[in-house]
C-alpha cells in the first residue's frame, strides 16, 4: 500500500512525463513539417502575404528610409560610388559604378534582409522567419538570420544552383528544394511560415526590403551629389522603389532609369497599365530579373517616380558583363551588369556628356553561366567568329587553308571537317571553324583574304552583322 504522499508523487511524475513527451512531440513536428512539406499540402490552401496587400499597397516614405540608413550601419558593407575611367572615356560619359557587388553575400539584398530582421519582435524572432527564394534574398537573410540569431527557413525552387544551396546552408538556414519555380516555392513557404507562427519575407516587396533597398541611392547621393541619372535594374521593383523614393526626395532633377531585360517585361506592361500586371518572363542572362509580376507595395511605391524604363537585348547584357571582367577586373552577374548593358544599347545616347550612375546590383554568377557570358560576348563583339570553307579534299588542302588563317594571326579555337554531306562535288570538303580575332575590322581582313583564294560562294561567315560600332 503506498500512501498519500507517494501516490501524489507519482501523479506529478506521470503529469510532467506525459507534458515533457507531448512538448517533445511538438518540437519533432515543428522540425519535420519543414523538410517533409511538399507541393501536395499547397494544392488547395492558398494564402496571402500579411505585408503585401493589393488591396492596400504600403508607400514607402522617405524617413522609414533614413531610419534603416541609420540602424544598418556596421552590419552591412558602406560600398564605393566609384568613377569608372575605362567606361567613361568608351562611352563619352561620367560613369559611376555602385558597387553592391562586394557586400559580403554578393548583393544589395542584405540592406533590406538586415533592415526586416532587426524590426521583429521578440516572439517573431523565436518563430524564425521564411522565404521563397533562388539566390541573393536567401543568402542575405541566412547570413543576417545567422547574426541576429533569428531561425532562417527558406525555399528555394528545383532550378536554384546547387551553389546558393549550399552556400545557404553553411550560413545556418534551414532549406527545402521544393516547386518547379519560385511561384510555388513561395506557396510552400508561406503555407510553413503560418502553419509554424513564423513570419513571411517577400524578397521585393516587403516594406522593410524596400526601405533597406533605399539606403543604396542615399549613399550614391553622398558619393556623387546631384548626378544627371541613375540606372536601377528592375526585377519585382524593391530596388527601384527605394532608390527613386530617397532620390526624388533629396535630389529631384536627377533622373531614375529603370533597366529590364527584353525577355522580362512586367514592369513595363504593369506601368503602362497603371497597376501590377502579371507577364511571364522568357529565360535570360539577367536571371534575377525574371519576376513575373511587380510587387503591389514596390509599384505604389515606384508610381510617379521612375522617369523611364529602357528595355536591353541580351546580347548587350552579354557584352556588359565581359566589359566589366575586362576594363574593371569586376564580376557581375547579369541583373547587375544591365545598366551598362543599357548604355551599350545606345538607347540612353542622350545621356552623353552627363555623370551616370549605375548600380552593380549583385555579382552572384555560377561558373558556367559566366562562361557562356563570355562566349557570348565575345562572339557578338566580333572578337570570336564562326565561319564555313569549301576547299579540295586533297593533300595540303587543309594546311592551306590554316596557313591563311595564321598568317593573317587568327587563333583557331575548333575546327570540323564535313565530307560525308558534301551532296555535289566529290573532291571537296567543308571546313567550319571558330576563330579568335581582334575585332571588326580583322574580321574583315580575314574574309576579304579567304573569299580572294577560294570562291565567295563557299565561304560562309556567321557572324558579320551583329553590334555595329560596339
Amino acid at each position: 500500500m503506498h500512501n498519500v504522499a507517494e501516490i501524489q508523487e507519482f501523479q506529478n511524475v506521470g503529469l510532467f512525463r506525459s507534458k515533457l513527451l507531448e512538448k517533445m512531440l511538438q518540437n519533432s513536428l515543428r522540425k519535420s513539417i519543414f523538410h517533409s512539406f511538399t507541393r501536395r499540402h499547397v494544392a488547395s490552401f492558398k494564402l496571402k502575404d500579411e505585408f503585401c496587400d493589393p488591396e492596400n499597397p504600403r508607400i514607402l516614405q522617405f524617413g522609414d528610409i533614413s531610419m534603416a540608413h541609420h540602424r544598418i550601419q556596421g552590419g552591412i558593407v558602406r560600398t564605393d560610388c566609384r568613377k569608372s575611367r575605362c567606361l567613361s572615356q568608351l562611352f563619352d560619359m561620367n560613369v559611376f559604378l555602385k558597387m553592391e557587388v562586394n557586400q559580403d553575400t554578393g548583393s544589395f539584398k542584405e540592406r533590406g534582409a538586415r533592415y526586416a530582421l532587426q524590426n521583429l519582435t521578440e516572439e517573431k524572432k523565436r518563430n524564425g522567419v521564411f522565404a521563397a527564394s533562388a539566390g541573393n534574398h536567401a543568402l542575405a537573410l541566412s547570413l543576417h538570420g545567422k547574426q541576429l540569431g533569428v531561425e532562417v527557413n527558406v525555399v528555394m525552387p528545383k532550378i536554384a544552383p546547387l551553389m546558393k544551396i549550399n552556400r545557404c546552408q553553411e550560413l545556418g538556414a534551414k532549406i527545402l528544394v521544393e516547386g518547379n519555380d519560385i511561384a510555388e516555392s513561395r506557396e510552400i513557404a508561406m503555407k510553413l511560415a503560418h502553419e509554424q507562427q513564423g513570419t513571411y519575407i517577400n524578397g521585393y516587396d516587403h516594406y522593410d526590403i524596400l526601405a533597406g533597398a533605399g539606403t543604396v541611392g542615399l549613399e550614391i547621393l553622398e558619393a556623387c551629389p546631384m548626378p544627371d541619372a541613375i540606372l536601377v535594374p528592375v526585377g519585382g521593383g524593391g530596388l527601384v522603389a527605394g532608390v527613386a523614393t530617397a532620390v526624388k526626395a533629396l535630389s529631384p532633377s536627377t533622373e531614375v532609369i529603370g533597366v529590364v531585360s527584353e525577355t522580362c517585361q512586367a514592369i513595363v506592361e504593369s506601368l503602362e497599365a497603371g497597376h501590377p500586371v502579371y507577364v511571364p518572363t522568357r529565360p535570360t542572362l539577367a536571371d534575377g530579373l525574371a519576376v513575373p509580376n511587380a510587387g503591389v507595395n514596390a509599384f505604389a511605391s515606384m508610381k510617379g517616380k521612375i522617369d523611364r524604363v529602357i528595355s536591353v537585348p541580351e546580347n548587350d547584357i552579354a557584352v556588359a558583363i565581359l566589359r566589366l571582367i575586362e576594363n574593371e577586373k569586376v564580376v557581375c552577374e547579369g541583373a547587375g551588369a544591365i545598366g551598362i548593358g543599357a548604355i551599350l544599347s545606345g538607347k540612353l545616347d542622350y545621356l552623353k556628356g552627363k555623370t551616370v550612375v549605375s548600380i552593380l546590383s549583385g555579382g552572384n554568377i555560377d561558373s558556367t553561366s559566366l562562361g557562356r557570358c563570355i562566349e557570348r560576348g565575345l562572339a557578338y563583339d566580333h572578337r570570336v567568329i564562326r565561319l564555313s570553307v569549301i576547299i579540295p579534299d586533297k593533300p595540303g588542302g587543309l594546311s592551306k587553308l590554316t596557313g591563311l588563317v595564321g598568317d593573317l594571326q587568327g587563333n583557331i579555337r575548333d575546327l570540323y571537317l564535313e565530307r560525308a554531306f558534301m551532296r555535289n562535288d566529290m573532291s571537296s570538303q567543308r571546313v567550319k571553324m571558330v576563330i579568335e580575332v581582334k575585332g571588326k575590322e580583322h574580321e574583315e581582313q580575314l574574309k576579304e583574304k579567304l573569299e580572294n583564294e577560294y570562291d565567295p560562294s563557299n565561304c560562309q561567315f556567321k557572324n558579320s552583322s551583329r553590334l555595329a560600332g560596339l
